[in-house]
């Protein structure tokens, strides 16, 4: 698994790189996994790679309160074909869900979007993540 997961993270800085935009929540960033110096390196990483034109990344604050994606992560997958339907995938405790069809596919995007309208923009997502950085 690790081995995907770091050619996935390469593919951000391939020549013709993966576009990715991600609303993260606030409570990931502030939950302790493995210790402050593992925080901030993480913390510094997601910053580092925020500044990638091909990234685009939003903080979802705790003053957005119940919002659409408050049922759990999901990721919609987008092919450049203009009749390709967006593939929708998330996981669940014991297993993992994908949407194929164009409706819910939709569906999902539209719970995205008014996330991302609940969620700070880049710039000030970037100084709240260097906050929570700076607090560990």
């Amino acid at each position: 698994m690790v081995e995907i997961r770091m050619r996935r993270q390469a593919r951000l800085h391939d020549e013709r790189p993966l576009e990715v935009y991600a609303i993260v929540w606030e409570a990931a960033l502030r939950q302790q996994i493995g210790g402050p110096d593992t925080m901030r390196a993480q913390l510094e990483h997601l910053l580092k790679v925020a500044e990638l034109p091909n990234i685009r990344l939003q903080v979802l604050p705790y003053r957005a309160g119940g919002h659409p994606c408050i049922s759990g992560p999901f990721t919609i997958v987008s092919f450049v074909e203009t009749e390709a339907v967006d593939v929708v995938h998330a996981d669940a405790i014991a297993s993992t869900v994908w949407v194929e069809n164009e409706s819910e596919s939709a569906a999902y995007s539209g719970f995205f979007d008014r996330t991302a309208r609940l969620s700070l923009a880049q710039h000030d997502s970037a100084r709240l993540i260097d906050t929570i950085r700076q607090e560990f």
